[in-house]
């Protein structure tokens, strides 16, 4: 079987999370956002969960969710990051780890939970794979990740300013995935059950490039392997929050930004599957 595609640095990737770890909370709405719902999720679950792993902790806002919605749903929680900054400077049990490579034995966890981390994978079906194999049976797994709609602002602005300077448009801003698609994700990775729910989260800002220091700040900046081959110019980064204001601007001057969150919900067979 080919290997997948490279899409993504990883390496930068882990590189720009340990630039964003000193001050992350400052803007961690999203990722909070996607903790708390998933938390949200597992409380009226008739069950409960011996060993747990949260896998793209960040700043640990699942541990203070779970801890306020879901107060002993979970046994042991395993907070996990590609960002070894990410994990510092805070108590329990804490593991770096690369969502592609899961360190965990087979059929040796009860959940598994990710916010806004898969989407950076090269292959999330072979994530989700490694997931499942570590999950005992009947194991739950909840992962958000955002979709395809997410800055869809910034991308049509910056298209248009790119083939009105340049002639023509290439790939700046990473791929998302369609929420059409995440059901199919799991049951590609054998999980059952699987059930997607969109959340549409808008926010504004005074102006776009308030919203690309949050980017920043989140490590949620392009990563891209094959990236474009010209540089993001003063020209044309201004050409593009132009045509942001001109095609978006709100009559009070603020732009928008719309963030996609799918979340994704699978349970492993009764039965373990290869």
């Amino acid at each position: 079987m080919p290997a997948p595609p490279l899409l993504f640095d990883r390496a930068l990737h882990r590189k720009r999370l340990d630039r964003a770890a000193r001050a992350y909370a400052n803007a961690d709405f999203l990722q909070r956002r996607a903790a708390y719902d998933v938390a949200e999720r597992l409380a009226p679950i008739m069950r409960s969960f011996s060993v747990a792993v949260d896998l793209s902790a960040r700043g640990g806002a699942f541990a203070e969710a779970l801890a306020e919605e879901a107060p002993g749903k979970v046994g042991t929680l395993i907070e996990s990051d590609l960002s070894h900054r990410m994990l510092a400077g805070r108590p329990g049990l804490r593991l770096v780890a690369d969502e592609e490579r899961l360190p965990f034995a087979d059929a040796s966890l009860d959940l598994v939970v990710s916010t806004l981390g898969l989407h950076w994978t090269n292959d999330v079906v072979g994530a989700l794979i490694q997931v499942r194999r570590a999950l005992k049976p009947d194991g739950l797994f909840i992962g958000a990740f955002l979709g395809g709609v997410t800055l869809t602002e910034l991308r049509q602005s910056l298209v248009a300013a790119e083939s009105e300077i340049l002639g023509g448009a290439g790939s700046r801003v990473s791929p998302f995935a369609d929420a059409q698609d995440a059901a199919s994700l799991l049951q590609r990775a054998g999980f059952q059950q699987p059930v997607t729910d969109i959340d549409k989260v808008t926010v504004t800002y005074e102006h776009p490039l308030k919203l690309l220091a949050d980017l920043r700040q989140m490590g949620e900046t392009s990563v891209l392997a094959d990236r474009h081959p010209k540089p993001l110019t003063r020209a044309l980064l201004q050409r593009t929050f132009e045509i942001y204001v001109e095609k978006f601007g709100a009559s009070d001057g603020r732009i928008p930004a719309t963030f996609e969150i799918l979340t994704m919900t699978g349970w492993a067979p009764a039965q373990a599957l290869p």
